[in-house]
C-alpha cells in the first residue's frame, strides 16, 4: 500500500504585524504574477515605487485589531483543521498545512513530504472558487515545488466545490445559527477580482463578460470562471437556507486600483442598503473558509461602520466555516472518498 497524505493549502498571512514582516509578505504576494498580472517590469515598479512604499504601514494596522495572542487568525483556525482532521480521521493518514505566501511554504512542505517518504498526495485548495490569484496560483506552486522537490509523489486534485452538494450542506449548517435572529437581508460579499481575470480565464475568450447575462448561460467558461461560480455558490445556499427571492443580493470587496473590478462594491452596497430600506443585516463571505482580515477587519469592523453610518441598525457578519464540525466533516468526507477509491 502506498503512503498517503494530505496537502491543505490556504493564502498565507505575515510573521507578525511589524511593518518589515508585513511589508515583505506582500512583496511575495502583490509580487505573484497571476496577482499583479502584469509584464515583470512593471510589476516591480508598481510594487517598489508605490505601493510597498505606503501600503505595508496601513495594512500592518488593519493586522494589528484582528491578530490573536496566537498570531494570524487564518495560520491559527487553519491549524485547528489540520489537527480535528487529522483527529477524526485517527491519524491514519498525516495532514499537511502550507500557505502559498509566508509560513509554512510550500517549498518547504514539498521537502518534507518527500522526505517522509509520501508517495500519494491528496491536495486540498482551500480556496471554493476558481480564480488564478488564488486556487490556480496555490495549485500551480504545489505542482512546481512539487517537481522539484518531490518528483515520485503523484498528486490528486480536489477541484473547485463552490457548489458541491457536501460544501453547500456543510456551509449551510454554519450559517443557518448566524441567520437565527431577525433580518432585512443577507448580503453575500466574495472577494472581488478585476474583470480582466475572468477574461484572461475564459478559454473560448468569447464568452465572459461578453455574452449578455454569462453568467446566466450555460458555458464551459464556467470552469474557470469565479464570477459564475460565486452566483454560483449563492444560489445554491440560498436555496438550502430558503432565503426569500429578494431578501439576498451579492457583492465585491477588496479591490485594488482604479481599473474595473467586479461590481457592485461591497462598501457602496453597504451604504447603499440602508437608503432602501434594510436596517438588519446579516453579511456572508462565501470565498473564505476561514475568517481572515479580510472578513473581520474589512467586513465585520470597517463594513460595520459603514452600515450603521448610513443608517444601518443591526449588523453582523456571519463567521466562516473555520474549524466548525460540518466543514471538518465535508473535509474528512474528501479525504476518505479518496482513500477508498485508491
Amino acid at each position: 500500500m502506498p503512503k498517503r497524505a494530505v496537502l491543505l493549502v490556504n493564502l498565507g498571512s505575515p510573521d507578525s504585524t511589524d511593518i518589515p514582516d508585513v511589508r515583505r509578505y506582500l512583496k511575495e504576494f502583490l509580487g505573484d504574477s497571476r496577482v499583479l498580472d502584469m509584464p515583470k517590469a512593471m510589476r516591480w515598479l508598481l510594487l517598489e515605487g508605490l505601493i510597498l512604499r505606503t501600503r505595508p504601514k496601513r495594512t500592518s494596522h488593519a493586522y494589528s485589531k484582528v491578530w490573536t495572542p496566537e498570531g494570524s487568525p487564518l495560520i491559527v483556525t487553519s491549524e485547528r483543521v489540520r489537527d480535528k482532521v487529522t483527529a477524526a480521521l485517527g491519524g491514519r493518514v498525516p495532514i499537511y498545512l502550507g500557505m502559498r505566501y509566508g509560513k509554512p511554504a510550500v517549498a518547504d512542505l514539498m521537502r518534507r513530504i518527500s522526505g517522509d517518504g509520501i508517495e500519494e498526495l491528496l491536495l486540498i485548495p482551500q480556496y471554493p472558487h476558481y480564480a488564478m490569484s488564488s486556487w490556480e496560483t496555490a495549485v500551480v506552486q504545489v505542482y512546481a515545488e512539487g517537481a522539484k522537490h518531490a518528483p515520485n509523489v503523484r498528486i490528486t486534485l480536489v477541484q473547485p466545490f463552490y457548489d458541491a452538494p457536501d460544501y453547500i450542506a456543510a456551509l449551510a449548517a454554519v450559517t443557518a445559527p448566524g441567520l437565527a435572529e431577525p433580518f432585512d437581508h443577507v448580503l453575500f460579499s466574495y472577494h472581488g477580482i478585476p474583470e480582466r481575470h475572468l477574461r484572461q480565464t475564459d478559454p473560448s475568450h468569447s464568452h465572459c463578460l461578453t455574452v449578455r447575462d454569462c453568467c446566466d448561460t450555460c458555458s464551459p467558461a464556467h470552469a474557470t470562471c469565479y464570477r459564475a461560480q460565486c452566483f454560483a455558490t449563492t444560489r445554491a445556499l440560498a436555496a438550502k437556507l430558503q432565503l426569500p427571492e429578494g431578501k439576498y443580493s451579492v457583492s465585491f470587496q477588496s479591490r485594488l486600483g482604479s481599473e474595473p473590478w467586479l461590481r457592485p462594491f461591497t462598501d457602496l452596497e453597504l451604504e447603499r442598503l440602508p437608503q432602501t430600506g434594510v436596517k438588519r443585516l446579516a453579511v456572508l463571505c462565501p470565498a473564505f473558509v476561514a475568517d481572515c482580515l479580510e472578513t473581520l477587519e474589512e467586513i465585520r469592523m470597517a463594513g460595520q461602520e459603514t452600515f450603521l453610518e448610513a443608517g444601518g441598525e443591526s449588523f453582523r457578519q456571519i463567521p466562516c466555516p473555520n474549524d466548525q464540525p460540518p466543514y471538518i466533516d465535508f473535509l474528512v468526507g474528501r479525504i476518505k472518498r479518496w482513500m477508498e477509491s485508491n
